[in-house]
């Protein structure tokens, strides 16, 4: 077995038979689609069923709902191929992805392509790993489901259960076990922007745990990976109120440009607490709801 593709699914009536479609009409042969039912209460595990009576290629788990990362771990324990990918139910994938993947990957333990209006990328292949992480700015890009992954990164590796940005937790546990990495231009994922999803509604307690998993991934920070860390920061002590976990840090202005380059200089100058009351002051009069 070549790949196998994890699907979970829960409440996706309208966009399920849309990701799953996607998925079959790749140009390969060699592969496996593990549906994951997470307990939906819906219709999904009847259309599960049905699909899995209709193309061999798939597979089918119900399980009680556990969440995203629960279904994720499920097929990750399911799978057969060399090769693991994600794809959640409310997106898909463009047409002639997967066999570009599977033919460039080559040795690299793992192959990141686009998502659309997203991320775009260049083909490059990385021996090293914190090379990768600064140079293409991949924190801000931890998606588990734009990357195919050599199977035996798992061994050990599973979703955080009962944690929301559970991708920014995982995939630098991946790259610390993976001896090069492939970026490419070739294929797209197609993300559903979901203006209800948790990315989108995150308050502070859910963005506390985000930033918990930026801070303690043991992979290497610059400046802008530091400014991108603030930002979050600020979010998670405006909302919450609880100490500060980001370290003091004195940043290269130079590199910066505009409302970067200015958040960059108030840092330096006035420190990184009085930056965040600041920040919470300006919310507050510009948005007193908030």
């Amino acid at each position: 077995m070549k790949l196998s593709i994890i699907i979970p699914v829960y409440r996706v009536e309208a966009t399920l038979d849309r990701c799953i479609e996607s998925v079959l009409h790749q140009d390969i042969d060699d592969f496996e689609v593990i549906l994951i039912d997470d307990g939906s209460p819906d219709n999904c595990p009847k259309m599960c069923d049905e699909w899995a009576h209709r193309d061999a290629h798939i597979r089918v788990i119900h399980q009680p709902n556990g969440g995203l990362s629960a279904a994720r771990n499920a097929g990750i324990n399911a799978a057969q191929g060399e090769y693991i990918t994600f794809v959640d139910s409310d997106d898909y994938i463009s047409p002639d992805t997967y066999a570009p993947l599977l033919e460039d990957i080559g040795t690299a333990d793992i192959i990141e392509y686009p998502v659309y209006k997203r991320l775009s990328l260049q083909d490059k292949e990385y021996s090293n790993i914190d090379r990768y992480w600064l140079e293409t700015k991949a924190y801000a890009h931890t998606y588990a489901c734009n990357k195919v992954y050599r199977s035996s990164l798992f061994a050990d590796v599973r979703f955080p259960v009962g944690r929301v940005f559970e991708d920014a937790y995982t995939f630098p546990l991946l790259l610390r076990r993976a001896h090069s990495i492939i970026t490419t231009s070739k294929g797209c994922y197609h993300y559903d922007e979901n203006p209800q999803g948790i990315t989108a509604t995150a308050d502070g307690t859910k963005l506390s745990m985000l930033l918990d998993a930026h801070m303690h991934n043991g992979m290497p920070m610059d400046d802008e990976y530091y400014l991108h860390l603030l930002n979050i920061q600020m979010d998670v002590w405006e909302q919450t109120s609880q100490p500060m976990v980001l370290p003091t840090r004195r940043l290269h202005t130079d590199i910066f440009n505009g409302k970067n380059k200015l958040k960059a200089l108030a840092l330096n100058t006035l420190g990184i607490r009085t930056l965040c009351r600041i920040n919470k002051l300006i919310h507050h009069f510009v948005s007193p709801s908030r």
